[in-house]
């Protein structure tokens, strides 16, 4: 669970005085010689922040994360796992065995999706002749990531939910492309639950939100993030506006191998710096879980991904954009890379509890307008620089906007500030010693990311 500040009610009462680092108080001959405090917030500017940084459940939403259904998800993993092997340089003329048939069937199920729906999604093959690098011939293949795309009514703004569906035993040979490849858990499971996403929106969303979604279904992810390294490049160079980009990998097992079992946690990673946006998608998750399941703890992770690994998020968050990967609390890796990858490892009970945390973060997120994107501090001369004026441009389909403020050394957002429908604010709090973030509401209540500020930079003078 979050560890956030609690605020008393006799805190509210009265000016508060958070210090921001050690109070110095250094005493020679028995005489106080100095005192470093810091002011953060004062009773009557804004209110404390729970766990759930502010979010409000929506009931459509809800009701449509109820509709994750673990028996669908276990169905798509043992059809992928069927395939035998989803090596990116299988067989792709088989009807029943290698990559070729596996994206031929993940795109007839979301084309099913598509008709159930009257055409609300659409479905696409993204092909890209791409050279592995990592090969010692250099061969090319055509590396194929299967999208289904949920358009919104700003079509220039997307929302990439992904999660890979090739497979290897890279642990005995990384370019052996016949071998039983099964890859249940990585990444079957990603899958498995992006598909069932697909469904499950075009179902209670058919409409669309405010922003697009693309439900993506990599290839090349084990040959080196080659699906998803293509589909961050077309969409920049298509000029699209990328909200967030979340990637399921490795999300099905509950076991390690010494037998300890957690069924009830997800790691969630978001990179450096703390003042980035992928660090502050992954706060946006984190409350988003504890609003909509807040029995299945989200565990943050500060960091890019695990030690020495790597995931579909990453050339997304090298461009830019807002990105998390989702991966399973308990590895074991004698069961990834490996022949024993198999589906009966797989927790599927587990797995729509994590599609249902992707969902409820895209869902608000796919929903509330976009971040303000013009955010700037600055020090107020009048109070002596202990003040800061932010200001930020108006953001199309915002009712109203938040200030948010927390410590450096928060982990997550500790105070909001309602500022109505003023594009400007003048903030008790000196912004040497903490962060502050702004962020549009819409008029349903969803919120956006917080424009951080002051922004992650580094200064020479």
């Amino acid at each position: 669970m979050p560890v956030l500040t609690r605020w008393s009610g006799r805190t509210l009462r009265h000016a508060i005085v958070v210090l921001l680092g050690a109070t110095a108080a250094c005493v020679s001959g028995g005489t106080r010689r100095g005192e470093a405090t810091a002011r953060v917030a004062t009773a009557d500017e804004g209110t404390a922040l729970d766990s759930r940084g502010g979010l409000t459940a929506d009931p459509t939403l809800a009701a449509s994360l109820a509709d994750v259904n673990q028996a669908r998800l276990r169905v798509t993993d043992s059809t992928l796992v069927a395939f035998g092997t989803r090596h990116t340089m299988s067989d792709t003329m088989s009807a029943t065995r290698g990559i070729g048939a596996a994206r031929r069937w993940i795109f007839g199920e979301l084309s099913r999706y598509a008709a159930e729906c009257g055409g609300c999604l659409r479905v696409e093959l993204d092909p890209a002749m791409l050279t592995i690098t990592r090969h010692p011939d250099k061969p090319s293949v055509n590396v194929v990531n299967v999208l289904a795309w949920l358009p919104g009514r700003d079509t220039s703004r997307v929302i990439v939910i992904g999660g890979h569906y090739d497979s290897c035993v890279c642990n005995t040979d990384r370019f052996d492309a016949t071998s039983n490849a099964p890859g249940a858990d990585d990444d079957g499971s990603g899958s498995a639950a992006v598909m069932e996403l697909a469904r499950v929106f075009s179902r209670h969303f058919p409409h669309g939100l405010n922003a697009t979604i693309v439900f993506a279904t990599y290839s090349g992810e084990e040959m080196g993030l080659l699906g998803s390294t293509h589909l961050a490049e077309r969409l920049h160079a298509q000029g699209y506006r990328i909200v967030a980009a979340m990637t399921d990998d490795i999300v099905g097992n509950v076991v390690a191998d010494d037998g300890t079992r957690d069924s009830t946690s997800i790691r969630v990673f978001g990179a450096d710096p703390d003042a980035g946006v992928s660090r502050e998608l992954l706060r946006y998750v984190w409350s988003a879980g504890e609003t909509y399941q807040p029995s299945f703890a989200v565990l943050p992770v500060f960091r890019l991904d695990r030690i020495n690994r790597g995931g579909d998020h990453i050339p997304f968050h090298n461009k830019g954009d807002p990105a998390v990967r989702f991966t399973e609390r308990l590895e074991n890796y004698k069961r990834q890379h490996l022949p024993t990858d198999t589906l009966a490892e797989v927790d599927f009970g587990y797995v729509s509890r994590v599609a249902r945390l992707n969902g409820a973060a895209m869902g608000a997120l796919a929903a509330a307008p976009p971040m303000p994107d013009s955010a700037v501090v600055r020090r107020d001369a009048a109070s002596g620089g202990q003040k800061w004026r932010l200001t930020w441009r108006r953001v199309p389909g915002a009712a109203s906007y938040e200030v948010l403020v927390r410590r450096t050394t928060a982990p997550q957002w500790e105070r909001v500030v309602a500022v109505g429908a003023d594009t400007t604010y003048l903030l008790s709090v000196q912004l040497d010693n903490a962060y502050a973030g702004v962020r549009a509401v819409g008029p349903s209540g969803f919120r956006s990311l917080a424009a951080v500020v002051p922004a992650a930079a580094f200064v020479t003078r």
